[in-house]
């Protein structure tokens, strides 16, 4: 905002002094000069946003033939001398706080010479206005600059601290969920695991002298180790997703998902719908809460479309977005900051399937997982 009034401001202050000059002197032979000098520095001025802010040689360069072309106008026609204002704030922008005061206090020098020169006799304000603009800009814009970087500051910490805080909550639930499942598995499996060494030992101590007790030891390690069938199959149903849970099918699954607020997410059934087994939909399932997790944190999209097609001898899932996209030589988003891509990967290679991911700038991305049904039965 700042730099669009500044550069508003230097184009109408240079317009005025050129049609200042032009009214004042008449058929001056140094009329050609100030107007090429005037339009030589503006196209300059011009240049400048295309060099961006850093202070790189280009762009110390382009400062000093502005400065120069300024200092040049300034010397022929002294009316130019308030051009320097928002020449305050693009020094103050390129160069570094000691190098830029200098420059400004410079061009302070300057304007109040040109404005000596336009005056009809002495005048102690002409002395005390334009340092005192100076000073003024110079305070407003490293105030600004502070504050600023404090923002700056701010955010990066609170970042910072968001991310430490989700790491150190995963690692909490991944502690918990560690916790959980060897309480489970020692008070069930291993249970039932020590129940049936001791009722099968017991029958082969026996086994001659009394095969009876034997056979009955046998029958009962046999029960033990049904229960504990049972026990791990509801072990492996708990660490389902908890969408699939109460018989739920992949299609009600995906219906449910979203991307957060501010995204739109449609979903399409394509082909006749069979039956699934656990796995191929846990995993496609978490392909697209992976694939709707990127968008959220990375495209910027406003819609996002699942399409789930049932081809017969395979499944496909595509997650269409709308968002900013990425070159094909960049990767993938985020590729730098997580494991979601090569995580979704792996996960349909355990189960022979394939993920393609297909992203243009500013079209969008499409990625498409795709797992064959002939070894899954």
């Amino acid at each position: 905002m700042l730099a669009a009034v500044m550069h508003t401001a230097f184009f109408l202050l240079l317009t005025a002094s050129v049609a200042r000059y032009l009214l004042r002197h008449p058929g001056s032979p140094d009329t050609p000069w100030i107007i090429a000098l005037g339009t030589a520095l503006a196209l300059l001025y011009v240049l400048g946003p295309a060099l961006g802010a850093a202070p790189t040689l280009r762009r110390l360069v382009w400062l000093g033939l502005v400065t120069a072309t300024w200092v040049v106008l300034v010397d022929l026609a002294p009316s130019f001398a308030w051009c320097a204002v928002p020449l305050f704030f693009t020094a103050l922008r390129t160069l570094p706080p000691r190098a830029a005061i200098v420059l400004v206090a410079t061009l302070t020098a300057f304007v109040v010479a040109a404005q000596l020169r336009l005056a009809d006799g002495f005048d102690p304000n002409l002395l005390v206005a334009p340092p005192a603009v100076a000073a003024l800009a110079t305070a407003v814009f490293v105030h600004m600059e502070r504050q600023a970087e404090a923002q700056r500051t701010l955010i990066d910490d609170l970042l910072r601290t968001r991310r430490e805080l989700a790491a150190t909550e995963r690692r909490e639930g991944t502690l918990a969920e560690r916790q959980r499942l060897s309480m489970e598995i020692h008070d069930t499996l291993a249970q039932h695991l020590s129940s049936q060494q001791m009722l099968l030992q017991a029958a082969d101590r026996v086994w001659d002298a009394d095969p009876g007790t034997a056979r009955a030891h046998v029958r009962t390690a046999n029960g033990i180790a049904a229960r504990g069938l049972a026990e791990a199959r509801r072990l492996v149903h708990d660490l389902a997703p908890t969408e699939l849970a109460g018989g739920a099918d992949l299609p009600e699954a995906l219906r449910t998902l979203d991307a957060g607020p501010g995204v739109t997410v449609r979903f399409h059934l394509e082909g006749t719908p069979a039956p699934l087994p656990d796995r191929v939909q846990s995993a496609l399932l978490r392909v697209a809460q992976g694939a709707l997790a990127n968008i959220r944190e990375h495209a910027g999209a406003r819609t996002a479309a699942l399409t789930l097609t049932y081809l017969g001898d395979q499944v496909v899932l595509d997650i269409a977005d709308d968002g900013r996209g990425f070159p094909a030589a960049a990767g993938t988003p985020g590729a730098g900051r997580g494991h979601g891509i090569p995580a979704m990967r792996a996960r349909l290679g355990q189960l022979g399937g394939t993920l393609t991911v297909e992203s243009t700038p500013g079209e969008g991305t499409v990625v498409s997982a795709a797992i064959p049904l002939e070894h899954h039965p």
